[in-house]
């Protein structure tokens, strides 16, 4: 997996980010948010996690740092150096991995979380979940954001834009409240729950 989003974690000050897909949509990405602490939405996630929790995608660790905080066993996994550096630094754990590679305690996690659009990781979200149930203990489920109701789904090629750096294309997804229904099935995940914080929609998966 390509650190596609490390200009954002290296370089916060060049202008506005941009993540931009093959089929002309776009949206900003909210590097100042992923750099601050846990908002209010991604505290709901928190408070849904009970047990050892994955942090697929981690970034900087706001979200790991916030599950470490309210005693949970957390470690949070990025292929960007930069990403595990900052995570660290801000007191929890990380490690530096694809998240399709090995990774520690494997079937034994309580909660796996994809916030922040990370359902798009790999550009194939039924292959993503199926990863995420591996890494699931039984009744674990799979935290994630998701697109509003209506936008549907999208599979294709993508590249951020940093101030006036382009970089490199990635195979990305999108996915919204109703397609992930389709999509958590042949993973072996059943929707329990679709949730709303603020602005932002997210999916509690269980496994059935």
């Amino acid at each position: 997996m390509p650190d596609a989003f490390g200009t954002t974690l290296r370089d916060r000050d060049v202008g506005a980010h941009w993540l931009v897909h093959a089929d002309g949509a776009r949206s900003r990405l909210p590097v100042d948010r992923w750099h601050g602490p846990a908002e209010p939405a991604a505290e709901a996630v928190v408070a849904r996690c009970a047990g050892p929790t994955l942090d697929l995608g981690c970034g900087p660790g706001r979200l790991t740092v916030a599950l470490a905080r309210a005693g949970l066993t957390t470690v949070g996994v990025d292929v960007s150096a930069r990403a595990v550096d900052l995570t660290r630094a801000r007191g929890a754990v990380a490690v530096r991995a694809d998240l399709f590679d090995p990774l520690p305690a494997e079937g034994r996690w309580a909660h796996v979380v994809l916030l922040d659009g990370n359902i798009g990781i790999g550009g194939d979200p039924v292959a993503l979940l199926r990863r995420c149930r591996t890494l699931l203990r039984a009744r674990g489920t799979v935290l994630v954001e998701l697109d509003a109701p209506g936008t549907g789904a999208w599979q294709g090629q993508a590249h951020v834009v940093s101030g006036r750096h382009r970089g490199p294309a990635f195979r990305w997804a999108r996915l919204d409240t109703r397609a992930v229904h389709e999509r958590a099935a042949p993973a072996g995940l059943v929707v329990g729950e679709v949730f709303r914080s603020g602005r932002r929609w997210f999916a509690e998966l269980v496994t059935p």
